[in-house]
C-alpha cells in the first residue's frame, strides 16, 4: 500500500501559527520534502522535530520527483513543505503533486498561513471574490501588460513583491491604475515587525516605515468606492480603536493610527472625527 503525500501549510513568519495538526504530520512522516531544509530546519529545531528532510526546489523538483514517487509507492509518507505559507502559491511542488495524483497516490492538505488571505482579512474591500497573481514578471513588456490586466480586474487582486522591486511595482501600478484606487500593503507579515498600510494608492510609499521585508500586495477593484470617516459614525470609529486595542495595539496611539491607516486619513482627523 502507498503511502501519502501531505500538502502541509508552515508559519508565514510566526512559529506560533504552526497548527496541532501540521505538527502531528511532520513528526509522523518517513521524510519532508522543503523548498529550503536549512530555514525548514529552523521550524523543525524550534518543535524538537527530528523527521529526515530533503530538498525540493525549483531546480531539483524535475530530478527529485520520481525518487520521492517511488518511496510514496513503497510506502513512505511525505511532507511537502514551501519556506513559508502554503506549498504551490507561488512555490515548487507541482511536479511532485501531479505525479503523485497521476501515480494514484494520495493527496493530502493540512491548510494553515497564508500571506494572502492574511492581508485581505484585514483589508476592509474583499468579502466575497478575489484575484491572486503570484509575483509580476520581471521584463518590462510583460510586467506592463500583467500590471494592466490586474487593474482592469472587477474584484480585488493579490499579489507579492520582492523589496527590491516594491517601490517601481507600486509606482508603475499608480501610473495604470490611477490615483484614488485603494490599495492594502502587507509587509513581513505575522513577523515582529509587521506593517499594514491601507490608503489610496499613491500615498503608500510614504506610508510605509521601510521597503525591506516581504510585501504582499492587494488592489481594490476599480469600481469600488473607498469607504472614509465622513460616512462612518464615530460610534463605529471609537468600536474600531477598541477592537485594535482588544487585538493587541500596544496603545490607544497605535490604535487610532492603525484605523487612520484603514481609511487614509491622519490620525487626528480619527482623534478629532471621535471627539466631535
Amino acid at each position: 500500500m502507498s503511502g501519502t503525500l501531505y500538502v502541509v501549510a508552515t508559519p508565514i513568519g510566526n512559529l506560533e501559527d504552526l497548527s496541532l495538526r501540521a505538527l502531528r504530520i511532520l513528526r509522523e512522516v518517513s521524510l519532508i520534502a522543503a523548498e529550503d531544509t536549512r530555514r525548514t530546519g529552523r521550524l523543525l529545531q524550534h518543535y524538537s522535530i527530528s523527521t529526515r528532510t530533503t530538498s525540493l526546489h525549483a531546480y531539483n523538483e524535475r530530478e527529485k520527483t520520481p525518487r520521492l514517487i517511488a518511496d510514496l509507492l513503497g510506502g513512505a509518507s511525505v511532507a511537502l513543505v514551501s519556506d513559508a505559507g502554503t506549498p504551490l502559491i507561488s512555490d515548487p511542488g507541482l511536479a511532485l503533486v501531479h505525479a503523485a495524483r497521476q501515480a494514484g497516490i494520495r493527496v493530502e492538505p493540512i491548510p494553515g498561513p497564508s500571506a494572502v488571505t492574511a492581508l485581505l482579512s484585514v483589508a476592509g474591500f474583499a468579502d466575497r471574490e478575489f484575484c491572486f497573481f503570484g509575483f509580476p514578471p520581471s521584463g518590462p513588456t510583460d510586467r506592463k501588460l500583467w500590471l494592466e490586466r490586474l487593474a482592469a480586474q472587477q474584484n480585488p487582486s493579490v499579489f507579492f513583491e520582492a523589496p527590491h522591486r516594491i517601490a517601481r511595482t507600486i509606482g508603475d501600478l499608480t501610473n495604470i491604475a490611477g490615483i484614488g484606487r485603494t490599495v492594502a500593503v502587507g509587509r513581513e507579515l505575522t513577523k515582529a515587525h509587521e506593517e499594514v498600510v491601507i490608503c489610496p494608492i499613491e500615498q503608500v510609499l510614504g506610508r510605509l516605515s521601510s521597503m525591506k521585508g516581504e510585501f504582499t500586495v492587494a488592489l481594490a477593484p476599480e469600481s469600488s468606492k473607498r469607504v472614509t470617516a465622513v460616512t462612518v459614525s464615530k460610534e463605529a470609529l471609537a468600536d474600531e480603536i477598541g477592537r485594535e486595542i482588544q487585538n493587541g495595539a500596544p496603545s490607544k496611539r497605535d490604535a487610532v493610527k492603525r484605523v487612520a491607516e484603514r481609511y487614509g486619513l491622519a490620525p487626528n482627523d480619527v482623534y478629532k472625527r471621535v471627539r466631535d
